[in-house]
């Protein structure tokens, strides 16, 4: 029988300056919005407006985030329930919040398909052998692991899977794709809203993501090559994944170019390794302040 023996808040008190609650507070205050209120009559009528192709590339992109979003929803809780076996309560409080984000973020994509893409069926037909690879395989299998294997090497690779290939990289290169096309364009102020507070909420995880493996870089500086190797080994997966939409279409719809979006997603890649890199002999205080120092600015 699990029993407690004490409790920190009675104890000690919350630790507000923590990168932990400071994303908390951070969470409840940008965090709170509703996908059932986002207008999407103007997305609707856009949509009309559109070649095959065009909603082709959009219903494509939509659906690997709906799924996206939808696995890391089923997927996440053996990371919130690692954390709170080791007592460590701020980041639980704040991990609290990505459940709940993650499920909004489903919530409004499937209003997208629903609403405004006209119900379209299934659509994992876009899901291809990379995609598959990493949603279907690499991320369950790297964080349900923690049920049973909770060391920090396993969290590494449930952060680094997670944060920062899946957010960091993935997600980052198709909120700048959406932009790339919507903004443009000047389609779909709707959507655009609403890919604006998904990037909001998902830069908190992925700060959060970072700040979990560097200090448990920090920590044991070994730990630096499962993060390496993790990061290299799912790199070509997603850049696939990207590659994998281009080449469905010819001439590519919005005269997009594949190489504008392998690109940024290497240059997210990039700047995520500088900033683990950086945690390597660094001090617990160290990476505290590097962390909260990339929480004020805004920057995950």
């Amino acid at each position: 029988m699990t029993t407690h023996q004490t409790f920190a808040t009675t104890q000690r008190g919350l630790r507000r300056e923590t990168p932990a609650m400071r994303l908390f507070e951070k969470a409840k205050r940008f965090g709170v919005w509703n996908p059932a209120e986002i207008d999407l009559q103007r997305d609707a009528a856009d949509w009309q407006t559109l070649t095959g192709d065009e909603q082709g590339i959009l219903l494509h992109l939509t659906s690997l985030f709906q799924a996206g979003e939808e696995a890391v929803t089923l997927d996440l809780l053996p990371l919130i329930a690692t954390i709170a076996r080791e007592g460590r309560l701020e980041e639980e409080l704040y991990l609290a919040t990505f459940l709940w984000e993650e499920a909004k973020h489903v919530d409004f994509f499937d209003r997208t398909l629903r609403e405004v893409m006209g119900a379209p069926g299934d659509v994992s037909r876009f899901h291809s052998a990379s995609y598959r690879q990493l949603f279907y395989e690499a991320l369950p299998g790297a964080l349900t692991r923690l049920w049973n294997d909770p060391s920090p090497e396993a969290q590494i690779r449930a952060a680094i899977t997670y944060n920062m290939v899946t957010e960091g990289v993935l997600a980052e290169t198709g909120y700048h794709a959406y932009f790339t096309v919507l903004q443009r364009n000047d389609l779909m102020p709707g959507q655009v809203k609403g890919i604006t507070l998904l990037k909001q909420d998902e830069s908190r995880h992925i700060a959060y993501g970072m700040y979990l493996i560097s200090r448990l870089i920090a920590a044991d500086d070994s730990l630096w090559q499962v993060a390496e190797d993790q990061m290299n080994e799912l790199l070509p997966v997603a850049l696939d994944i990207i590659g994998d939409v281009f080449v469905c279409y010819d001439p590519v719809p919005f005269a997009l170019e594949v190489s504008d979006f392998t690109d940024y997603a290497l240059s997210q890649f990039a700047k995520r390794m500088t900033r683990l890199e950086s945690a390597r002999g660094a001090s617990l205080e160290e990476v505290t302040r590097a962390t909260v120092a990339v929480i004020e600015a805004g920057d995950g």
